[in-house]
């Protein structure tokens, strides 16, 4: 199998960085995945290889071999797509709740992939067969906007911006109880859940997250919020919220209500506006969803409208 390489000379915010995060930022591969390659050797320091907690220090050449894309295998399937915005290196598409972004055990069919497959054949490779195109993911039942990147380069630029914590994502959501704080900012980290290994939770030792909310309504016995995420931990928003006692209405992993009638069988959670810097024009896109006919209803239901 071919191989690409990357160098990249450690300069700025990459000092003092552990390495694996740095090059997780870089290449757009995942931090566990880049953690793989250190191990294997695959990454080095001024020619040496260097263990994952290796901290970068100015003027560090550090060069990255990254194994060709294997054939993308999941399938092409003839599936409607809300696409937002589309050019030569990127298309951002309004994701419905009930669709799987990649293929999954349980899950190898009706996802976006395969739609986006079935739409374009220009996607990236970096995120391997089963996740041509995804820079980032939304939940299953969780409406909204996500970027998908066509080619290395334009992956590698939008990677890096969420690693930086540059990308603008806020989501809305309709929670259980009355939120007393008009906005305010949850900062606990994040981790697999100690005794259920489908669910995440704030732990110690987890992942640092970080989500700042604001009070958009308060009905008898919800709120209506707005979320901006400054980073994107699995199951983020849910995890935050019910580890305040206020979880996601209707969400069926983190104990949200559904004492009401609800018209989905997942949380009342949508990523409504993505904003991003183009990776080749340099110019700032922001794209809003509206709220889709499910989140409606659940405001109704709660007599928000």
């Amino acid at each position: 199998m071919e191989e690409q390489r990357m160098t990249v000379t450690a300069q700025g915010k990459d000092v003092g960085q552990r390495i694996d995060a740095a090059s997780s930022a870089w290449t757009g591969l995942s931090r566990q995945s880049m953690k793989k390659r250190l191990d294997a050797g695959d990454v080095t320091v001024d020619g040496k290889p260097v263990k994952a907690s290796y901290k970068l220090k100015e003027g560090d050449t550090v060069t990255i071999r990254i194994p060709e894309a294997k054939p993308v295998s999941a399938r092409p399937e003839n599936i409607p797509l809300d696409i937002v915005y589309e050019d030569r290196d990127l298309l951002v598409v309004n994701k419905p709740t009930g669709m799987v972004v990649h293929p999954a055990p349980g899950h190898a069919e009706g996802t976006l992939v395969g739609a986006l497959l079935y739409h374009t054949t220009d996607l990236s490779g970096i995120n391997g067969e089963l996740r041509p195109g995804i820079v980032h993911r939304i939940d299953k039942d969780t409406s909204g906007l996500l970027v998908v990147a066509k080619n290395d380069a334009a992956h590698r630029a939008l990677a890096a911006q969420l690693a930086e914590h540059a990308m603008d994502r806020q989501y809305r959501a309709v929670v259980n109880g009355m939120v007393a704080s008009n906005r305010g900012t949850v900062d606990m980290p994040i981790g697999r859940h100690p005794k259920d290994r489908l669910r995440m939770a704030a732990v110690e030792g987890g992942k640092p997250a970080v989500t700042h909310f604001e009070v958009v309504e308060r009905y008898e016995r919800f709120t209506q919020m707005i979320f901006r995420l400054e980073t994107g931990r699995t199951h983020q928003i849910r995890v935050h919220m019910a580890a305040i006692g206020h979880p996601v209405t209707g969400d069926p992993l983190y104990g949200g209500d559904r004492g009401l009638f609800f018209p989905t069988e997942g949380q009342c959670l949508h990523a409504e506006v993505l904003g991003f810097v183009h990776p080749s024009t340099g110019e700032h896109l922001r794209f809003r969803a509206p709220l889709p006919e499910d989140f409606l209803a659940v405001l109704r239901a709660v007599g928000g409208e």
